[in-house]
């Protein structure tokens, strides 16, 4: 069943690209993105993490924590995140236990992938519950991020 707005986001520990583990239960108190994509270096999920990328001060203004979650593996996002300069972290869900949790992932993708993300993104408050949720059929399909900012702005700062 997929992360559903209203109730408590699934837990996760996952590697970022430096291979400390990131466990969301660590982040209460602090409003949560989670910008789970199908590839690295994919088009539309390089435009989607550098458009996050740019827009980095809005999320740091409202104290939040951004994601971005793959089935890359954690070298494989280092590299992306070297090329590209992207300012926030990446972690790899290699072993595909985030996006099943979270209900995102594709029986099978492209030239027959299995077990890739669907393009899903997801606004967790300070206190662990899901207040966003979005989740893509179609990895061409575009992240709502006005839906997001709007959820933030609606939690507010935390302090």
């Amino acid at each position: 069943m997929p992360a559903a707005i209203g109730n408590k986001a699934p837990d996760f520990e996952l590697p970022d690209t430096n291979l400390n583990m990131v466990a969301l239960d660590s982040l209460k108190g602090n409003n949560v993105v989670l910008l789970f994509f199908p590839a690295v270096f994919s088009s539309v999920c390089t435009k989607a993490l550098r458009q996050t990328n740019d827009e980095l001060k809005f999320y740091d203004g409202l104290n939040a924590k951004v994601f971005g979650i793959s089935v890359d593996g954690p070298f494989a996002l280092a590299k992306f995140r070297e090329l590209f300069g992207v300012n926030f972290t990446l972690l790899s869900d290699f072993n595909k236990k985030a996006i099943t949790a979270y209900g995102c992932k594709y029986a099978t993708w492209i030239a027959g992938m299995k077990g890739v993300s669907k393009r899903a993104s997801f606004v967790i408050d300070r206190n662990g519950i899901v207040r966003f949720a979005q989740i893509l059929e179609k990895a061409g399909d575009y992240p709502d991020f006005e839906g997001i900012k709007k959820t933030l702005k609606a939690l507010g700062r935390v302090k």
